[in-house]
């Protein structure tokens, strides 16, 4: 499992995507979200875009893998995808913040299944500009994100790994070196003891 994070605007969403896009055998875990849809999203896609009722149903039926609310909206993963996609031998990737991640290591039950890296963007010039070339938020909401900001930057301790974003090519380079290297751990090569018994043989 593999955690993407960052202050809002630093670049998650976008490196997530493309790092998909990239990797057959890495699947975007598709939240659910309170907050309405923003032009160009598509439902089922992008999110699921569900009541805030129907979200708190799935929270009490244990449903959720992780949830938490950001800037008055819930948001959480589905647990029966993901753990599906992870029994097929798939790898996941998360679009979630600090609150999530951490929800994520103690739900599996180890750390050594999740791979957390934290994104910062090159300045707080640049984020904030990023937040207002986005055009979906007012000029109240980009103030609220980058107030949040500093809360969600306290964090970066608790990941494994922690990058800037100053370019989108270079920053999924480094996503990849990081996807590859984790794949190469002896504890994750799942038939790694037939192989060398194999050659052993």
């Amino acid at each position: 499992m593999l955690v993407l994070s960052s202050p809002s605007g630093a670049g998650k969403t976008t490196l997530s995507k493309k790092l998909v896009e990239l990797d057959s055998n890495l699947i975007m875990s598709t939240s659910y979200t309170t907050r309405p849809k923003r032009v160009g999203e598509k439902d089922g896609k992008d999110y699921h875009f569900v009541k805030v009722g129907e979200f708190k149903e799935m929270m009490g039926e244990n449903q959720l893998l992780e949830h938490a609310l950001v800037f008055g909206n819930y948001y959480g993963t589905p647990r029966l995808p993901v753990e599906k996609y992870l029994a097929q031998g798939q790898d996941v990737v998360f679009d979630i913040d600090w609150q999530g991640a951490k929800q994520l290591e103690q739900q599996k039950g180890s750390v050594e299944d999740v791979v957390s890296v934290f994104i910062l963007p090159p300045s707080a010039i640049e984020l904030e500009s990023r937040l207002r070339s986005r055009n979906q938020d007012s000029i109240s909401e980009v103030k609220s994100r980058m107030s949040q900001a500093a809360s969600e930057l306290s964090h970066y301790g608790e990941y494994q790994y922690i990058m800037v974003n100053n370019e989108i090519e270079e920053s999924i380079k480094t996503l990849k070196a990081i996807l590859d290297a984790e794949r190469l751990k002896t504890h994750r090569q799942t038939h790694l003891h037939e192989f060398v018994e194999s050659l052993k043989g």
